[in-house]
């Protein structure tokens, strides 16, 4: 038993819903990464935090996790390439920290997969620079998300990366 004397549920916001968000097309940004040890201890990978910064889905978070040390080739080889993609989103082609990468602009491609116990997480597929129409409003729509036209004009708000 715990007591909770002076808490009051009607001051706090409504708990937020951890659903993977529709597979489609976001401007993220790296917000936050850190090497991390493998589960068995004998690899490392690196962990970015992006959060989407336009649109509808504004303000969920996403997590790619990429296996840069680790004792299979492949999955270190498409852990590169996933990093290069970043790198090459951002204009960043020689980092010398991931912190270089945070709060620049991203267009992700993010997929919904479901696991065998059912549970639908997303999975960032692809990271493309910012460019044309998406980078003076941040966001472009997948098929799922709402039409650009019920979004607010570019031009009336400067794009979250800018401020």
């Amino acid at each position: 038993m715990a007591i909770l004397a002076g808490f009051d549920a009607s001051q706090v916001p409504e708990q937020q819903s951890f659903d993977a968000i529709p597979e489609g097309q976001y401007v993220v940004i790296a917000t936050a990464s850190e090497m991390k040890p493998t589960k068995t201890g004998t690899g490392q990978f690196l962990q970015f935090t992006f959060e989407v910064v336009d649109g509808p889905q504004k303000g969920r978070k996403l997590w790619s996790r990429l296996n840069l040390v680790n004792a299979n080739d492949t999955a270190v080889d498409i852990a590169k390439r996933e990093l290069g993609a970043i790198c090459r989103s951002v204009g960043i082609i020689k980092p010398n920290d991931s912190a270089e990468l945070h709060n620049k602009p991203i267009l992700a491609t993010v997929a919904v997969e479901v696991d065998d116990r059912k549970r639908e997480s997303n999975k960032i597929t692809k990271y493309e620079p910012v460019s044309g129409s998406v980078a003076s409003g941040g966001f472009a729509p997948g098929a799922a998300m709402a039409p650009a036209a019920a979004m607010a004009p570019a031009a009336a708000v400067a794009p979250p990366w800018a401020k």
